[in-house]
């Protein structure tokens, strides 16, 4: 045994192939991550997570559902909920006779969201959303525009504490995305390498402060694809200065940090070279991620997902890569303890009636 499951990979359909069980077996994938491919409806997908827990019951079911234009299930009874921007302005939006009581109606309704939002995933079986948006909205970035609460870093962090505590309520961890921010930037990292030129310090000042006041309460961390020249020529995510000096060091965070996709253009081209994905992995998990997400690489009978387990596997036995028991300890504190409230129950429950209510 690894000692230490880090792969984080995806699946091809709404049920489980041979191939699937095979990859999700093998003792380095510790999570699979669902896409809107793998939904059918609510009965279908219970039972493609039972199916996954019953062959690894450690096994970390994620999606990306954050509310907006980011929630991958939509359909047979899954709540819609509002793009996050939407709640920031609510906090903007006062009682002219009573000032404050806009910020108020908003903490409210983002705790609100947290609990759907968890809510309604634990009962279909999902183990963690990567939620919440950290990132401040500068006006630059089309790739996070309207998922981030707002400019200012005091509100995105009291609304992302209110949406996580929302979670908690539903017995879900949480992920706060995209450190150290990936607002100020105008390149998509999905498909460029976006620089972002300004100081350490201004950094640290702004965007990167969410994750200092919120260290005590984030579960788990994303960094962005995004190089910072000025403190490392390696993107946040692969870069030891970013993840181990300064998140855990001078932030003082001590939860699960996450790559983001390894597929995506901001992870394929380090220092000027295009790296194999396991030689992505390797240098992630060195600089300090705790695990890392390579998906949509399980499509049209593609070996990426071998070529990586392999290739992990093989960087394990020459000793380039060595597995961490404290990652893995850390992977398994993202498992729900609390029993998920089954969804016809949870359609009746006080709690999730009031929720709904306080949603804009």
């Amino acid at each position: 045994m690894s000692q230490h499951a880090p792969l984080v990979i995806d699946i091809a359909g709404t049920r489980l192939s041979d191939l699937d069980r095979q990859r999700l077996a093998h003792p380095l994938v510790g999570g699979v991550i669902l896409f809107a491919r793998n939904w059918q409806d609510r009965s279908q997908l219970r039972a493609l997570c039972r199916e996954m827990k019953a062959l690894r019951g450690d096994l970390l079911i994620c999606v990306d559902h954050e509310g907006g234009r980011v929630q991958r299930f939509r359909t047979d009874g899954f709540t819609h909920l509002p793009a996050m921007r939407s709640l920031g302005e609510m906090w903007m939006q006062d009682d002219p006779a009573r000032p404050g009581t806009g910020a108020l109606r908003a903490t409210n309704a983002v705790t609100a969201c947290g609990y759907v939002l968890g809510a309604e995933l634990r009962a279909c079986g999902v183990d963690l959303s990567f939620t919440p948006v950290l990132d401040l909205d500068f006006g630059n970035s089309t790739v996070i525009g309207d998922r981030a609460f707002g400019r200012d870093p005091r509100l995105v962090s009291l609304l992302s504490k209110s949406l996580m505590h929302g979670l908690l309520q539903s017995g879900m961890a949480n992920c706060g995305k995209h450190f150290p921010g990936h607002g100020f930037v105008r390149a998509d990292s999905h498909t460029e390498m976006p620089v972002d030129r300004r100081s350490l310090k201004a950094i640290l000042a702004d965007d990167a402060a969410p994750y200092r006041w919120l260290s005590s309460s984030l579960t788990s961390v994303m960094p962005a694809h995004v190089i910072y020249p000025k403190v490392d020529e390696l993107p946040a995510g692969f870069s030891t200065k970013w993840l181990q000096d300064i998140l855990r060091g001078q932030l003082e965070f001590g939860g699960v940090v996450f790559s983001d996709d390894l597929s995506m253009a901001g992870a394929r081209r380090l220092r000027g070279h295009e790296i194999s994905y396991a030689e992505a992995a390797v240098m992630a998990l060195s600089a300090g991620c705790d695990m890392v997400l390579l998906c949509n690489q399980s499509l049209d009978g593609s070996t990426v997902l071998d070529e990586l387990i392999d290739g992990l596997s093989e960087a394990q036995l020459k000793g380039s890569w060595k597995p961490s028991p404290a990652s893995e300890e850390r992977r398994l504190t993202l498992l729900p303890v609390a029993k998920a409230v089954e969804w016809d129950a949870l359609m009746v429950q006080a709690a999730y009636m009031h929720a709904l209510s306080l949603l804009p």
